[in-house]
């Protein structure tokens, strides 16, 4: 929006010609989610303080894990909300609104947004799996997935090529198949991060720190210099993500102030899905999926953990971990949530960085 009202007035002063730099409006994006994310949480958190939209704990069958986060009992859920309103609004302010990119990636935030919230919603008024059960919860997101799928497919300029990491010139076209693949990485990635969301600034940390590095990553794509240079997919008008992505750092960080330990708020589905799905639909954008299993190697061992359990004790009758996912395990090992949290961002940053550091190699 900025973009439009301010960069035309270059002429009648200089000033206004750093609005076409998408380096500068990145910068100011995050600045701007965060600053947003803060200001309005409380007025959010007191709302559904207010509304008694609190976190319900399941005690039957995980007494040791209850035992751990009874002090949760009664915290403000749905706090995803202010995630979704400083993604929105933040992206309207300082994204070119005539780049489709910004806008399949807003429609995406706000539709998953939807569903999460809508779960959310019924979880709170205790209403049975008939109602929205968690195939009702994957219809919705896999309907975005398909209509993301479908636009991507049947649009000229967008490559339906899936590129094969270290390993040059391995590319292969997957025609129709492209849109079964681009609907299971959305799909997949939001409930990734909907499983990592069980400790407080677990998912929306290693989040920030994902969408940090593909904002970096989109800014490369859309430039044609140094697509060239680095040998990767080159997509033009995919710099915009850039920005977009940036927003997803400013937004998460914003919503950590209010989710670190203790939390006074949990983000729910209405926040994780959102944030996995905006993940998926970018990465797809930019063609950058596998990168994604590096980076995001942490989701990736949250859901690997849960099919390792539930494989093993369908099939052997004993559990590999103490609960999964994952981070309950250690939790239930005995280290503190603050350790497992504060751990699980380390190695998400390490995998930024190597992932970074392997980008011209993929």
């Amino acid at each position: 929006m900025l973009y439009q009202w301010l960069y035309p007035l270059k002429d009648l002063w200089f000033g206004f010609n750093v609005f076409k730099y998408i380096t500068f409006r990145a910068a100011m994006a995050c600045i701007t989610a965060f600053l947003f994310s803060v200001l309005i949480g409380p007025f959010i958190i007191k709302m559904l303080s207010n509304l008694k939209i609190g976190e319900s704990l399941r005690r039957a069958h995980v007494e040791n894990l209850y035992q751990l986060h009874k002090h949760k009992e009664g915290t403000p859920t749905m706090g995803g909300i202010i995630i979704i309103l400083s993604i929105i609004l933040t992206t309207l302010l300082w994204g070119r609104l005539d780049n489709r990119f910004i806008i399949l990636c807003l429609i995406s935030v706000l539709w998953l947004g939807i569903v999460g919230f809508i779960d959310d919603y019924i979880k709170f008024i205790k209403i049975k799996s008939l109602i929205f059960s968690a195939t009702t919860k994957f219809i919705g997101q896999a309907i975005l997935g398909i209509a993301v799928a479908s636009y991507l497919y049947f649009d000229p300029q967008i490559s339906t090529q899936l590129y094969i990491p270290f390993i040059k010139h391995a590319v292969f076209n997957l025609g129709v198949f492209y849109i079964v693949f681009v609907t299971f990485v959305i799909v997949g990635t939001s409930n990734a991060v909907n499983l990592t969301d069980g400790l407080d600034g677990l998912a929306v940390g290693c989040v920030s720190f994902i969408a940090l590095a593909y904002s970096i990553i989109s800014y490369l794509t859309g430039h044609v210099e140094f697509s060239n240079y680095l040998n990767i997919y080159y997509l033009p008008g995919s710099g915009e993500l850039a920005v977009f992505c940036a927003v997803l750092v400013g937004s998460g960080l914003g919503f950590l102030w209010f989710n670190s330990y203790p939390a006074s708020v949990f983000m729910g589905d209405t926040g994780s899905l959102a944030l996995g799905g905006a993940l998926g639909v970018v990465s797809v954008l930019i063609k950058k999926e596998f990168l994604l299993l590096m980076v995001g190697a942490i989701f990736v061992a949250e859901v690997l953990s849960v099919i390792i359990q539930v494989v093993s004790s369908k099939l052997f009758g004993r559990r590999v971990f103490l609960m999964a996912p994952l981070h309950h395990h250690f939790q239930l090992k005995g280290w503190h949530e603050s350790k497992v949290t504060i751990r699980f961002w380390i190695a998400a940053i390490m995998l930024m960085l190597f992932g970074l550091a392997t980008l011209k190699l993929m």
